[in-house]
């Protein structure tokens, strides 16, 4: 069976890995690929999506709003279907910008079953519509 790829990265140039760090080694643990590229830039982000063919991307926000909603704007231009989730620090105003987006925000404190059991909705929700588009 082939494991889904998620891709995490973060989009503030911090010094927090805690968070992303435990995030990805939960993903693991569940039996995800987990690519982990860190600090990026949009561009680098996209370019890991399309190069690693993920299936949902975890971005660790650290209260960087503006530099997430670039990434995310560029990752929707590439890969309009991909899911992506985010995580860390996130005021309740940029977590409210971020669902009507559509993107699941996961702040500090929550539960590390419930963002694996997201990642596995996530997933499977894109791939159940693309299925349903051939």
């Amino acid at each position: 069976m082939e494991h889904k790829r998620i891709l995490m990265a973060k989009t503030g140039l911090d010094g927090h890995w805690r968070g992303p760090t435990i995030v990805a080694r939960a993903l693991r643990d569940a039996g995800y690929e987990v690519i982990m590229i860190g600090m990026a830039t949009s561009d680098e982000i996209v370019r890991a999506c399309i190069d690693e063919d993920v299936d949902l991307v975890g971005l660790n926000i650290g209260g960087h709003i503006k530099v997430a909603l670039r990434a995310i704007e560029a990752i929707k231009l590439e890969r309009p279907d991909l899911p992506i989730f985010a995580g860390g620090t996130i005021t309740p105003a940029s977590a409210r910008q971020l669902e009507s987006l559509g993107i699941e925000v996961y702040p500090p404190g929550s539960q590390l079953a419930d963002i694996v059991v997201a990642a596995g909705r996530l997933i499977n929700s894109d791939s159940f519509s693309q299925a349903g588009e051939d």
